[in-house]
């Protein structure tokens, strides 16, 4: 990497980093393509030394116009392969993989503290969208994984842009509750932390007051956290119908990664089909762990997941016969429509 590359709104290496709404600029951080493929997720943790460019985002907008498409996006529910999915697709000549870029999260922070909301917020969202999606190469398109935060903003994502596709991932309950509890006290306070968000967010829709809210265990908690996300996704299923969103199971895409990922290069209408979707199926996105970078297969996964029932197998038992009665007295099904 060039010590002091020279800005350049051409050049998709300079990512849209981060939204400043004092001055109302764009912060662009210089991120070579092989910068993405190294780190899990564009964050200020792992781009604190890239070099930095300001700019008011009225300029960036005028001057990235025409540069790319919208992106298509991997919505998902947490624990389910996201990371490792988007990398999956990140392949020269088919498209660009983008992995939980900030300014989204930026956004999601300003409409929870009220700082915009209507036409002013669904110009920003479009600003940021125009922004990440410039191309990489020619016939290439973005691939946006956001963070799960960003799922209540997903419907107006795809109502602002009638040319993106969303693929809608996630995880049976008992693997998600499974994930949080093996994980620790730190994950447990992250699911907290979500679903106060989600509160924010009116996206918890569930026949909870807030008494009872205050009296679930953490495990409680995190399914009211998937419950809410499984709810979500069911409503963008009927609403944009299977042609725009198409639900996934990260099980079936363990299962069988060279079926799934032709019929993901079909739902995002990229060329390639099975042939290329068997050098997606085989390439390193699948042989090491997405978060950090060592080496982790089907039969790691499927220890963690021994080891994880072995501990806390009683307490997750009881925690989704709870959340199965919840979502009946909602009326969610467990299984999600528009399947891949």
């Amino acid at each position: 990497m060039a010590a002091n590359p020279k800005f350049d709104i051409e050049d998709p290496a300079w990512l849209a980093h981060r939204y400043a709404r004092v001055g109302d600029q764009i912060v662009f951080r210089y991120l070579p393509r092989g910068g993405h493929a190294a780190i899990p997720f564009l964050t200020d943790e792992y781009l604190a030394d890239a070099p930095t460019h300001h700019m008011a985002r009225t300029d960036a907008v005028a001057l990235a116009r025409g540069l790319g498409a919208t992106p298509h996006c991997i919505l998902h529910s947490a624990f389910c392969a996201s990371t490792l999915l988007v990398r999956a697709m990140d392949h020269a000549g088919l498209a660009m993989g983008l992995s939980e870029p900030v300014i989204l999260n930026d956004i999601v922070g300003i409409r929870r503290r009220g700082e915009m909301a209507g036409p002013e917020l669904a110009r920003l969202i479009d600003d940021a969208l125009l922004l990440l999606g410039r191309n990489w190469a020619d016939g290439e398109r973005v691939i946006i994984k956001p963070s799960n935060i960003w799922n209540s903003l997903a419907p107006a994502t795809l109502q602002l842009r009638g040319d993106a596709q969303a693929l809608l991932l996630h995880t049976g309950l008992r693997q998600f509750l499974g994930s949080v509890a093996r994980k620790g006290l730190w994950c447990r306070l992250w699911a907290r932390e979500l679903v106060e968000g989600q509160l924010r967010d009116g996206m918890v829709k569930l026949g909870l007051d807030a008494q009872a809210m205050f009296r679930l265990s953490d495990l409680q908690v995190a399914a009211v956290g998937w419950l809410a996300q499984h709810q979500l996704f069911a409503e963008m299923a009927g609403q944009f119908g299977r042609a725009r969103v198409a639900t996934l199971n990260a099980e079936d895409l363990l299962a069988d990664r060279q079926a799934t990922l032709a019929k993901l290069l079909d739902h995002f209408a990229m060329a390639g089909g099975r042939e290329l979707a068997g050098q997606l199926a085989n390439g390193p996105a699948f042989t090491r762990h997405s978060k950090f970078g060592s080496s982790f297969d089907a039969a790691a996964r499927v220890e963690e997941r021994r080891l994880s029932e072995a501990t806390h197998g009683e307490e997750i038992a009881m925690v989704e016969q709870w959340a199965a009665a919840v979502a009946a007295n909602a009326g969610i099904e467990m299984l999600l429509p528009a399947a891949l």
